[in-house]
């Protein structure tokens, strides 16, 4: 798969190129699958000078099991940022009738895996001085160390400044073209569902059908993206607590679940694994809707744990989220002024993990991000399918909802339970994707 175009600048991995697409994508086995078909589409580097340096796309498909009924063809995206598309198609994540009747094809947007992949310094990256500073001098270095990985990365590869999402919306359409198919479907999980809203805008009457499944809201300003995010792991921890004080197979039944916490916390800084890490990890347990593993890490603190992410998000941060959200910040007192806020709303876990890590990723970002954060238009599209979980700490339940109403005409999908994508949720999450996917959109919004 690994194809990328070769030019005097070796490292760079891109090359000049006439102006014209391929017309068509030659297909090979899959090394690891041969059942699948690999390819690369050519792209411009910038699609504002479809005539200077171009780079490779790895692409995959699996073509629909039942042709005889096929319907077209449906892109997947994992999300991340920095998930495989390629590889996500060819996982048979969606059910079997989906895959019947339609080819599954997914590409890796560029600066992901093998799409010129961003990989900032990791002995860089690990001078990271902390992402709560307590005064000027400590916001300062943070400041600086943010753009010395952002400086270093750029000069590196020359993709860092064209690795936005709503570019590759547009890289979206290029597949698209080069399989030759006049309008496709879309399903895609957390960071992909803003990958699936800005093709609607850009390339809504190419859409045949949409499926968002842990919804990103492009409208959430700095202050938004922090505290909704703050909100819903507190409200989450909640309700973990009460199920805990409800059901015997929870490891701190017939306990204070909240004492108990604050004792790991303690205990997670005497061990000298310290409470960040716990509360990292345990942000992961909740994200994933894993309420006896959450107690049990509670409980056994020093336990082997972990919180996986995509293989290059670590340096997608900063390529990527810190160019499709505003996330700037005026100076220190802006910065402890939220994050006072943040744990108010959230005193139990300290605020959110992934949102405070993300937008204090850009503290020392000045410049306007490339995708500015806006609300959704996409009144040239079909009715888009939402789908959501009722206590999702990555995306939060608001997040679904404000997208709802911003996409006239979507149809919302609540599972009333915890985490973090949930087409696989229950039956009544697949059946009312599955049905809309093959053309039945369901009559009313639906809780399952």
């Amino acid at each position: 798969m690994r194809t990328l175009l070769v030019t005097a600048l070796a490292a760079s991995l891109l090359v000049v190129a006439p102006e014209a697409e391929a017309a068509t994508i030659a297909w090979q086995p899959c090394p690891d699958q041969p059942a699948a078909e690999c390819g690369t589409v050519s792209v411009p580097l910038d699609w504002a000078d479809p005539r200077g340096p171009r780079a490779d796309l790895a692409v995959s498909r699996v073509r629909a099991t039942d042709p005889a009924r096929r319907i077209g063809v449906v892109f997947v995206d994992a999300g991340g940022p920095g998930g495989s598309g390629a590889e996500f198609a060819r996982a048979p994540y969606l059910s079997a009738e989906v895959r019947a009747r339609f080819d599954v094809v997914g590409f890796d947007q560029l600066g992901t895996n093998n799409s010129s992949a961003i990989r900032c310094s990791a002995e860089l990256m690990a001078r990271h001085p902390g992402d709560d500073p307590a005064d000027e001098a400590a916001f300062a270095a943070l400041a600086a160390h943010n753009r010395a990985v952002r400086d270093e990365c750029r000069a590196r590869h020359p993709v860092f400044d064209h690795v936005d999402t709503a570019r590759s919306a547009r890289d979206l359409d290029a597949v698209r073209e080069a399989l030759g198919e006049r309008r496709i479907s879309f399903y895609g999980i957390s960071y992909g569902t803003l990958l699936g809203q800005q093709y609607a805008e850009l390339f809504g009457p190419r859409v045949r059908s949409m499926v968002l499944d842990g919804v990103i809201d492009h409208s959430a300003d700095l202050r938004r993206l922090v505290l909704d995010r703050a909100w819903a792991v507190e409200e989450s921890f909640g309700v973990f607590a009460r199920w805990c004080a409800e059901n015997a197979t929870c490891a701190l039944h017939g306990q204070d679940v909240s004492a108990a916490w604050e004792r790991a916390l303690a205990e997670a800084d005497g061990i000298g694994l310290g409470r960040h890490n716990l509360i990292q990890w345990a942000f992961g347990e909740i994200r994933d809707g894993a309420w006896e593993s959450l107690a049990s890490l509670i409980v056994d603190v020093g336990g082997p744990r972990g919180l996986s992410f995509e293989p290059n998000y670590d340096s997608l941060r900063y390529a990527v989220v810190c160019q499709d959200f505003a996330l700037r910040f005026a100076g220190f007192a802006e910065y402890r002024a939220l994050r006072e806020a943040e744990l108010r709303v959230s005193p139990t876990m300290r605020g959110s993990f992934l949102g405070h890590q993300e937008a204090t990723t850009c503290i020392g970002f000045t410049a306007p991000p490339a995708n500015p954060p806006h609300r959704l238009d996409v009144d040239d599209a079909p009715p888009l399918l939402l789908l959501t979980s009722r206590y999702d700490v990555a995306t939060p339940y608001r997040w679904a909802r404000d997208v709802h109403r911003q996409a006239k005409g979507s149809h919302l999908v609540t599972f009333d339970g915890p985490g973090h994508g949930v087409y696989h949720a229950n039956a009544c999450t697949r059946a009312a994707t599955d049905s809309y996917l093959l053309g039945t959109a369901p009559a009313r919004d639906v809780t399952c």
